[in-house]
């Protein structure tokens, strides 16, 4: 004998739960934003407790949205890169992380993130065009070149966006950001405080505003120390790149005590280096890297590094864009987050 269908829990059972009106709970589950931010966890809980899913259709004819972004990773190549560019994105472990950070505060406010790979002329076409469509609310586009030209076409069209990290030229688009020179100048401090005489420093890509940023704020602080000069290699931000940076470096400056490089994966490339040609890390070269991912804990010594908050940052553009679904007339904002120093064994 079949046992009876259990009804669904409705709304009316999330409010007895939590402990409010059916009215306050339809405001949370729709993502209104001036419900307290107690009765919004309360609420949260309650459907959690309950297991209440809404009316997904249903509710976009309410509320004219979708329930769902774009997570969009754009780069600047050109029509033939194929999955060599997403491949070459996921395995950089900093994308995980902004995947964290974005999926982390949209899951509890019934918002779904659908993640959208960019790479070549057409495939950005298509992310415009499923945007203009209203198959998503708005984007948060991670731009991978100073070239991509998708934040100003969004912009343009304005569609809801909001980028990780300041475009390399001026756009009206909302976008959070680290200040690299401040976390530069903590390397460089450190670096001088460990007493090192001939420093050196392993950039990321010179035309990305954050390697120019973090290679100025380096050479700044240095400067201000006494160092007039600093002899730098460029790199691509990848393990591969660091270890032919820091090949150039000890082949041109085999002095080299202490090296700041511009992310951890050219950091670990760069220690790869450095032990190879037998020199201790950080007993005869120290060695800080940038972003604090998990590369950082993966080498040994693990690497002493500058944090990039990056799941904070990139939960707060979450926020930014549902704000500016709320509100499509407001102005482009910029939110700056502030680095920080992690010392561990390399430096």
């Amino acid at each position: 004998m079949s046992r009876p269908r259990t009804a669904p829990p409705t709304l009316e059972d999330v409010a007895r739960v939590a402990g409010v009106s059916r009215a306050t709970v339809s405001r949370v589950i729709n993502g209104t934003r001036n419900v307290d931010r107690k009765i919004q966890e309360v609420v949260r809980a309650a459907v959690d407790q309950t297991g209440y899913a809404p009316n997904r259709a249903a509710r976009s004819l309410v509320t004219k949205r979708t329930g769902t972004i774009a997570l969009v990773v754009s780069g600047a190549g050109e029509q033939g890169e194929g999955d060599a560019f997403a491949s070459r994105v996921f395995a950089d472990p900093f994308f995980g992380r902004v995947a964290s950070g974005v999926v982390g505060f949209l899951r509890t406010r019934g918002v779904h993130p659908v993640l959208m790979v960019a790479d070549t002329d057409r495939a950005r076409e298509d992310v415009l065009a499923f945007l203009r469509q209203g198959s998503a609310d708005g984007a948060l586009l991670v731009s991978t070149h100073a070239e991509d030209p998708l934040p100003a076409r969004l912009a343009e069209a304005k569609v809801p966006a909001v980028l990780f990290a300041r475009p390399a030229r001026p756009v009206p688009i909302s976008y959070v950001d680290l200040d690299h020179q401040a976390g530069a100048k903590l390397a460089a401090d450190l670096l001088v405080e460990l007493g090192c005489a001939q420093v050196a420093t392993v950039t990321g890509p010179l035309d990305v505003p954050a390697s120019q940023n973090r290679l100025t704020g380096f050479r700044d602080a240095m400067a201000r120390h006494g160092f007039p000069y600093v002899p730098i290699a460029e790199g691509g931000f990848t393990a591969a790149s660091g270890e032919v940076a820091m090949e150039r470096l000890l082949a041109e400056h085999p002095g080299v005590d202490g090296v700041f490089a511009a992310n951890d994966l050219m950091a670990q490339g760069a220690l790869n280096i450095l032990q190879q040609h037998g020199k201790r890390v950080p007993q005869d070269v120290a060695l800080i890297g940038f972003d604090d991912s998990g590369p950082a804990l993966a080498c040994r010594p693990q690497l002493t590094t500058v944090r990039q908050p990056v799941e904070d940052m990139a939960a707060e553009m979450a926020r930014m864009l549902l704000g500016q679904v709320d509100d499509p007339g407001r102005r482009p904002k910029s939110v700056i987050f502030e680095p920080s120093l992690v010392v561990r064994g390399s430096a």
